[in-house]
């Protein structure tokens, strides 16, 4: 059985069923002993009473002495009829009552196996999974009706969520022709040789707001898709990942005057190295562009047996710990980040998507001193063991 065995419902249902078996056992027993005893009593008044009828009643000495004879055997007679039914019965209804319970335990677990697969069910939907069903067989009842409504339910939700993803991706890429055709007025405008000084600051400002806007949608399509069921899963190596995104930042690095150093280590996984890529690349960029002057980020790849790990620490604002669930939430950035054009405010929720998505999660916790330390965990799966 799963699961804890406080408050189990197999549990409660195998010991309702014992006691119930041993309390209706006991109450057979008493009434068998009350029969038995009532019997015997009447059998033995009848044979010492005909033992009796066969002395002469004037000798009513000796007859008293007779009667008081009879009477102690008659009582021990039934003290020991009693104690032995009551021995001999009380194992009989304790054996009984065992393999009772046994076969309690066994019925319950039969009639409870449609809800346990119903759990089960739910937990891997728990895991960001849309796609199982519970499909139970057997004839018509409440279970089943209980597990087909289920089914239908996630159906619904199925077609709900992969709705939603099409949506943004369709909307995502359909907002990219306008934004690609405003890139190229404006490069031609600012291209013209009779251009004013204030046009081209003009073109600039708008081209890094049409940068913005590209990086949006970009992360959008990034979001929908980790959200999605993982599909295209290969080995890859998040240490070499790690290498990627840090040659990719070292110009944004030494841009904002950051320090970056690493210590990478051979973590095979098992995914899409796409948005692995993209997860790592995230965790750098947003490392290097939340930090303060002359900061640090510090890069680091673990591999245990079972798991492997990313961890990305970097100096910078202070920030509590009620503030860290916010950063995880698309477009949603502290105060000090609302406004700032560096971000769209979604890249640690493609983070964190795209670790569970992978079956892992990604954590944050605040540095005393200021600055952020993000791990994501992530399940090594049918990775090579380094």
């Amino acid at each position: 059985m799963k699961g804890s065995w406080h408050g189990s419902l197999r549990v409660r249902h195998t010991l309702m069923f014992g006691l119930m078996f041993l309390l209706a056992g006991s109450v057979v027993l008493g009434g068998v002993l009350i029969l038995v005893q009532n019997s015997m009593d009447y059998s033995l008044a009848v044979v010492f009473a005909r033992k009796l009828d066969k002395y002469d009643p004037t000798a009513e000495a000796w007859i008293a002495q007779v009667v008081s004879e009879d009477e102690v055997s008659r009582q021990i007679i039934l003290d020991s009829m009693r104690d032995n039914l009551l021995f001999k019965g009380g194992l009989t209804l304790l054996a009984v009552c065992l393999v009772a319970t046994a076969g309690a335990w066994w019925l319950s677990g039969r009639l409870l196996r449609p809800l346990n697969m119903i759990t089960e069910t739910a937990h891997r939907i728990a895991g960001r999974t849309l796609h199982k069903r519970i499909e139970l067989d057997g004839p018509p009842s409440e279970v089943k009706s209980l597990a087909d409504s289920f089914d239908s339910m996630l159906d619904r939700l199925d077609e709900a969520f992969a709705g939603q993803g099409r949506f943004i991706a369709n909307a995502a890429h359909e907002l990219k022709t306008p934004i690609a055709l405003n890139r190229t007025l404006l490069d031609v405008a600012m291209a013209r040789p009779d251009s004013s000084p204030q046009v081209l600051r003009l073109g600039e400002n708008l081209l890094a707001v049409n940068v913005r806007h590209e990086r949006l949608i970009d992360s959008l399509l990034t979001l929908a898709r980790a959200e999605d069921a993982v599909t295209d899963r290969r080995p890859v190596d998040l240490a070499q990942l790690a290498e990627y995104a840090l040659d990719v930042t070292a110009k944004a690095a030494v841009e904002q005057r950051v320090q970056v150093q690493s210590k990478l280590v051979a973590s095979p996984v098992v995914g899409d190295p796409v948005l692995l890529e993209q997860l790592i690349r995230n965790l750098v960029d947003n490392a290097v562009r939340y930090n303060h002057p002359h900061g640090s980020v510090w890069v680091q790849t673990l591999a245990e047996d079972r798991q492997a790990e990313v961890i990305v620490t970097n100096t910078g604002a202070l920030i509590s710990p009620h503030e860290v669930p916010v950063l995880f939430e698309p477009f949603r950035r502290l105060t000090d980040r609302v406004g700032s054009a560096r971000g769209s405010g979604l890249g640690l929720s493609i983070v964190r998507a795209v670790a569970q998505a992978h079956g892992g999660d990604a954590l944050a916790i605040p540095r005393p001193d200021g600055g952020l330390s993000v791990r994501v965990i992530l399940p090594r799966g049918d990775a090579p063991r380094s």
